[in-house]
């Protein structure tokens, strides 16, 4: 497997995952977690098409997303209480499916060496760190987080 197959593999696993907690969710979440991954289809489809720009819009989705695990592993360990709420143990597989995917997306995007410019590059992740956070920001507005 190229290292942009692992790449477009991983940022499927992290979307998968988050469908599924999307769809056990209790109220069920399917439209938030739909918003919430839409900058992870960019970097699939772009690595999966062998596309040197996959790395540069992944790694800040990747980045995101264990550091947003890594919060949720301490708040169930009672170590912090950067957020609150109740996780069931489906929930907290797919955490670990996420940081696990993510963790490997990062990694695997250290060790690849694109043609991309620097300034091309560093625009890309620049864009896709803008582009999660938006869409994390939309998912929580009511009318998306309840359906």
């Amino acid at each position: 497997m190229t290292k942009a197959e692992t790449v477009g593999a991983c940022a499927l696993a992290v979307l998968l995952a988050l469908y599924v907690v999307g769809a056990v969710s209790i109220p069920p979440g399917s439209l938030r977690h739909e918003v919430q991954t839409l900058p992870l289809w960019f970097p699939i489809v772009a690595a999966f098409r062998n596309k040197d720009l996959a790395k540069w819009a992944a790694l800040p989705c990747f980045i995101f997303w264990l550091t947003l695990m890594i919060v949720i592993w301490l708040f169930l360990l009672g170590w912090a209480r950067l957020i609150s709420g109740h996780f069931f143990p489906s929930e907290i597989a797919m955490t670990l499916v996420v940081g696990a995917a993510s963790f490997l997306g990062i990694a695997v995007c250290v060790r690849w060496r694109t043609t991309v410019r620097p300034t091309v590059a560093a625009g890309m992740f620049v864009l896709f760190v803008a582009l999660q956070f938006l869409a994390f920001r939309l998912s929580l507005i009511p009318y998306i987080a309840r359906r």
